[in-house]
């Protein structure tokens, strides 16, 4: 599942397990004499809101050549991008200091963040088994821009990137030029831009009017990639390895530090050290 209505199921996991530990939170406060369950669960959402600060900034600073070259990428916060062990200690550190007068606080508090933590890993945990039970990289009948029929089965053989879009769609027109550097930076891998719905030449002019140079754009009207990935919106991104299995997903625009940082977790063996030149 790539999704659950229009947020990723990523967005979901941690919506989950902060309301899952903002809860220990204040139930453990409830179990100890003199403290108070609501300032527990506001410490917590405290120390919650500088680690998210933290893993952000930890996360720039492993990525910063890319988000240096497009600044505004930094806020673009919708496609993940949060280091855990960059936020982790700084939501420990930032309870530990907050709670250095009312220590009655900090054990409920600490409790939530491990209570938080645990569900975040199992969850991605399930999540990576789930990616790994899901259908092979589908064999659609699609077409290329000059209207010749081609299969996607023939990018099998080596990791395959999946990109849904359409030139109605604001956030797939912004990440277009992403996957135009990508395809040069990391030729190993097919990045496969699938247009849903349009016509050839609608395709074409959105292309030639971004003075855009995609090597392999393919068209499919009626939209079956669509059903066939599962996907809840658009754009969707699908990564599949050379075997064919899907490896991951994203919901929603792709910015590079987030596009390299799958490439690199995903196709570690295929792409060896071209990931971060």
């Amino acid at each position: 599942m790539i999704g659950v209505g229009p947020f990723s199921i990523q967005v979901i996991v941690v919506g989950l397990a902060l309301l899952l530990a903002w809860l220990v939170a204040r139930g453990v406060a409830r179990m100890l004499p003199d403290t108070s369950h609501r300032a527990a669960g506001g410490l917590f959402f405290d120390a919650a809101f500088w680690g998210f600060v933290a893993a952000r900034l930890g996360y720039i600073a492993l990525w910063w050549p890319e988000y240096a070259a497009a600044p505004l990428s930094m806020i673009a916060i919708g496609d993940g991008g949060f280091a855990w062990w960059a936020g982790l200690p700084v939501a420990i550190a930032f309870i530990w200091w907050r709670s250095r007068t009312t220590k009655l606080l900090r054990r409920p508090a600490l409790a939530g963040v491990a209570a938080g933590f645990a569900v975040w890993v199992l969850a991605n945990s399930a999540l990576s088994v789930m990616l790994r039970s899901a259908p092979p990289m589908p064999d659609l009948q699609l077409a290329t821009l000059d209207e010749r029929p081609v299969t996607l089965g023939a990018y099998s053989g080596r990791p395959v990137v999946v990109n849904l879009w359409a030139s109605w769609c604001p956030p797939c027109r912004r990440e277009m030029p992403v996957f135009e550097q990508a395809q040069s930076a990391f030729p190993d891998v097919a990045f496969v831009m699938i247009n849903q719905g349009e016509t050839a030449q609608q395709a074409q002019d959105f292309l030639n009017s971004e003075g855009l140079k995609l090597s392999d754009v393919l068209l499919d009207p009626s939209s079956q990639a669509m059903q066939a990935l599962r996907s809840r919106g658009l754009p969707t991104t699908v990564f599949f390895d050379a075997e064919g299995r899907q490896v991951d997903a994203h919901l929603g625009e792709i910015t590079m530090p987030s596009l390299k940082d799958k490439l690199a977790r995903r196709f570690t063996q295929s792409l060896d050290s071209d990931t971060k030149q």
